[in-house]
């Protein structure tokens, strides 16, 4: 780094005479952002740091994620391709068709170019959507504000649109990422000011206003044919009914299931919270917390049985694996702004959230994923959980100190 460096020092006085200096200046902020840290800075969330490491902490999270978009991506192409061959469809209609043909990649699901491609003609239109949408809005809001747009929507429409099905109509990405924007963030004062996670405030937003696009059994991106996720499986069935079907918890782990696009994968998440716990931009407290309480919660529930309910006997590690569990304890419940920020308080809002999908996927099988609904009710008691542990601390140096 220190040649590439001396290399764009020589190049300085080319670029200062060709009018092109902010270019270069460009090159040297994008080095320094991605490679450097900054003398000082504080150990708490990331909108009181120094601009330069926000924009280094929203680069790291998406690079952590990028391995569960990766593997997603190519899941989509996975499914597809593999319903089209059981279906003898062949291939898919529409622009998709022309494009994928016209390479001459075709849809193959034993070709792992042909599931890649695939299923990045799904992704890419879904995250283009919500980086135009929720983009003019951040552009709207700083006008009106008279401040800089900030970085931090990036991160966010990038996760908002991993956390969404494959089949989703792009208008509905465009209504869940304003929703999610605007009263998620916007009408508290935008970035470091949002009490919610504002990408699982619009993904909540559409489970609602359009439960038949975001629920059910359309994870599969062909027409006329429908397949459930393992996780609803389990709720009609337990763990005999996600057997039957096919599912292995290997694949599980690795990602092979219908399912969010970007949620699939707990190894590809797994890989990611690594990466965020050694550049300690998420706290492993949280995540543990989050970790424990679904494996202690569900263990009980195992205890406990039930003769009605199917989704009592399903196993922890099966929790863990199945849904969006792993994506939202790494990515979601780990944002900085909307968690909790004393160390003790990071346990119990782990905690909280990991009892809470317990609680919403066994006692409420009608809503089989939880994961979402936790997250956004952790965010909620968050502030209240540090209050209280604040007050426990000043109470107890009140004792020491006499």
């Amino acid at each position: 780094m220190r040649r590439l460096r001396r290399f764009l020092d020589r190049l300085q006085p080319l670029f200062a005479r060709g009018g092109r200096l902010e270019k270069l200046n460009a090159v040297y902020e994008m080095i320094d952002t991605a490679i450097y840290t900054p003398g000082e800075v504080t150990r708490e969330a990331p909108h009181v740091r120094d601009a330069v490491d926000l924009k280094r902490v929203m680069i790291f999270v998406v690079f952590a994620s990028t391995p569960a978009a990766l593997v997603g991506i190519y899941n989509v192409g996975l499914q597809a391709n593999t319903a089209l061959a059981a279906t003898g469809l062949g291939e898919v209609a529409g622009w998709r068709g022309a494009l994928l043909g016209g390479l001459g990649v075709g849809f193959a699901p034993d070709s792992v170019l042909a599931c890649l491609l695939h299923g990045l003609t799904y992704f890419l239109p879904i995250y283009l959507v919500t980086l135009v949408v929720g983009g003019i809005w951040e552009v709207l809001f700083a006008a009106v504000r008279n401040h800089e747009v900030n970085e931090g929507f990036l991160v966010t429409s990038w996760l908002f649109g991993l956390t969404l099905p494959a089949t989703i109509p792009l208008w509905q990405v465009a209504l869940g990422v304003s929703f999610g924007t605007v009263l998620g963030k916007e009408v508290f004062g935008g970035t470091g000011k949002n009490f919610l996670n504002p990408a699982l405030v619009g993904r909540a937003f559409l489970f609602f206003a359009y439960p038949a696009q975001m629920s059910g059994q359309v994870w599969v991106p062909v027409d006329a044919y429908t397949a459930a996720t393992p996780l609803a499986a389990a709720a009609k069935g337990g763990l005999d009914a996600v057997l039957h079907s096919g599912v292995t918890w290997n694949d599980a782990f690795l990602g092979f299931v219908p399912g969010a696009i970007g949620e699939t994968s707990a190894l590809a998440c797994l890989l990611g919270g690594l990466f965020l716990v050694y550049t300690r931009i998420a706290s492993w407290r949280i995540m543990l917390g989050v970790v424990v309480g679904l494996v202690g919660m569900t263990t009980l529930f195992n205890l406990v049985g039930s003769a009605t309910n199917p989704m009592f006997g399903l196993p922890w590690h099966w929790h863990l694996v199945l849904g969006g569990a792993a994506f939202g304890l790494v990515f979601m419940a780990t944002d900085p702004v909307s968690a909790a920020t004393t160390e003790a308080g990071k346990w119990i809002y782990g905690a909280l959230i990991g009892v809470m999908v317990a609680l919403i996927r066994v006692v409420n099988p009608a809503y089989a994923e939880g994961v979402m609904l936790a997250i956004l009710f952790g965010n909620v008691f968050a502030p209240l959980i540090d209050w209280f542990v604040i007050r426990a601390n000043v109470r107890n140096r009140s004792r020491r100190i006499g």
